[in-house]
């Protein structure tokens, strides 16, 4: 009777050109798909907004360049007040200067370093003296900043595993803990930035992966604990957009190449030789060379998370490859997602 139940909703699931080898890199990603309780092009419906937007003020960190520039631009453009955090906001560089020229007393950007304890504690003090109410608190908060690096674990210095993770994770942490007590006084939202690399493993992404990971475990916790709070938390894995995020510039990945080989020790270079790190490198210019340029998907999935009055828990702004395969993988035994992806 379980498996009769199961198998109903899979039986008005439509594909169409399912098609998973491509000549170039070996893949390519999954033409159209749809659910029956989703809209046609796949996307989930929308629920009814939460009133009163324009009186609403939502704090998003990294939003010097990428998903936080756009998206500060966003939720700015649907009414809400915006403090965008911004790393180089002192210096006068970056996405600050292009938002502070909106000229708009609903665009407010904050210095803002995740990883600098007194910063973030600067930014709710600034945040909490500059709201009309500071009893009603702050609607929402997007932890976004991020930053990014490839390398298998015997090319990887602890360095640079400990620096991916003061940002990604313990910044996130960090943010968090600081900005929740307002966050509870509004009964708000909670919006974490993850990545598919939270929910599966990739050669050579370990540095990247275990952060995310960490998101994905620490917004699981914090939406438990904050459920009878009446703060909603919401998790946003975005696929592969490395080409409109410009991480990942031609002269960076060689750069950064060029640094790790130059740091590795004498008995790594020797076992597994110059011939196989340069391979690697090149299956990482690959990779993001092949990423999606439009980041809409992921600025609509921020923006339904902190309006809808039913955001959801989890969001999936990804091509249906990248979708495909994480069911798998998470889904599937190990055995049989490492034979069809990795090995």
């Amino acid at each position: 009777m379980l498996a009769t139940k199961l198998s109903r909703p899979l039986l008005n699931f439509s594909v169409k050109a399912l098609n998973f080898k491509d000549p170039g890199n070996g893949f390519r990603p999954v033409q159209r798909f749809c659910f029956p309780l989703l809209s046609p092009c796949g996307s989930r419906s929308y629920a009814s907004e939460v009133d009163q937007i324009g009186s609403r003020a939502v704090l998003i960190t990294g939003c010097d360049s990428g998903f936080g520039f756009a998206l500060a631009k966003h939720l700015h453009a649907k009414g809400f007040i915006v403090y965008a955090g911004c790393l180089q906001k002192d210096k006068g560089d970056g996405g600050s200067k292009d938002l502070d020229n909106m000229n708009s007393d609903r665009m407010r950007t904050v210095q803002l370093n995740v990883c600098d304890s007194k910063e973030v504690d600067q930014a709710v003090e600034h945040v909490n003296s500059s709201l009309e109410d500071p009893e009603k608190g702050l609607w929402g908060l997007v932890n976004n900043a991020g930053i990014s690096t490839f390398g298998e674990v015997e090319f990887t210095s602890m360095d640079t595993y400990m620096e991916v993770a003061e940002v990604n994770l313990w910044g996130t942490v960090r943010t968090t803990k600081a900005f929740l007590p307002l966050i509870r006084r509004s009964k708000g939202r909670v919006v974490n930035i993850s990545s598919m690399m939270g929910r599966m493993g990739s050669p050579a992404r370990s540095p990247y992966c275990i952060t995310k990971f960490g998101v994905e475990a620490f917004s699981d916790c914090l939406r438990y604990e904050m459920q009878p709070q009446g703060v909603m938390v919401s998790i946003v894995e975005p696929g592969n957009f490395i080409a409109a995020t410009n991480l990942y510039s031609p002269e960076r990945i060689k750069a950064i190449a060029d640094k790790m080989w130059d740091e590795l020790p004498e008995i790594v270079r020797k076992d597994y030789g110059r011939k196989y790190f340069d391979e690697q490198v090149s299956k990482m210019e690959t990779y993001c060379n092949s990423g999606s340029t439009d980041t809409s998907p992921v600025i609509e999935s921020v923006a339904h998370a902190l309006t809808s009055t039913t955001p959801y828990t989890r969001y999936h702004p990804m091509d249906y490859y990248w979708w495909l395969r994480m069911q798998i993988m998470t889904h599937m035994p190990a055995a049989i997602s490492d034979r069809l992806y990795v090995y």
